[in-house]
């Protein structure tokens, strides 16, 4: 398959179909309409990407070494029993929020930015129950769309549920979308 072809392709039956809903009687109207849509100004050009490899860095349990994160952090952030490796954006974002600073992650679709925001402030309602503080709101996280809102929600229950840490320093979260019932 070339791919510059099957662009050409869809552009030209895009513009069979959006020319087909009228028929420009007047010359001089058709003549501007047909050069118009002949400098392809309605077609953007094609957008080719690579895929990008993101480079892996640090486990969790590498972190905790680090004296980033708390062990029992390390524990919520496992898949089958064994702790996620991080991309290096992710452990550099951590990195960031365990020092207390702001940070700007801008990478690709499925390159794992969530979990940039999500392990810091997990770390975040950890260590304060270790310490003993009482619950409380640690952060609030705004997405655009209700389906974001609740794909995110799950894949933090997953974490969450397999923890193995004692229940009361499992940190609790909700969403608030509208979705829900009046309780």
């Amino acid at each position: 398959m070339n791919a510059f072809e099957l662009d050409s392709s869809i552009v030209r039956d895009y513009e069979r179909f959006a020319r087909s809903f009228t028929e420009i009687r007047a010359e001089d109207i058709r003549e501007q309409v047909d050069a118009i849509y002949g400098t392809g100004r309605f077609w953007p050009e094609p957008l080719i990407s690579v895929n990008p490899h993101y480079e892996r860095d640090a486990s969790v349990v590498d972190l905790v070494g680090e004296g980033l994160l708390h062990p029992k952090t390390a524990n919520i952030f496992r898949v089958n029993s064994q702790p996620i490796v991080l991309y290096r954006h992710q452990a550099q974002a951590i990195a960031k929020a365990s020092g207390g600073n702001s940070f700007v992650v801008t990478t690709g679709t499925w390159s794992g930015k969530s979990l940039c925001f999500f392990i810091p402030i997990i770390d975040a309602a950890v260590r304060a129950r270790v310490g003993g503080q009482p619950p409380r709101t640690r952060a609030i996280v705004v997405y655009p769309m209700n389906a974001l809102a609740n794909s995110q929600m799950q894949e933090l229950k997953k974490f969450i549920e397999q923890a193995e840490i004692p229940e009361e320093l499992k940190p609790t979260f909700a969403r608030y979308t509208g979705q829900e019932s009046a309780e």
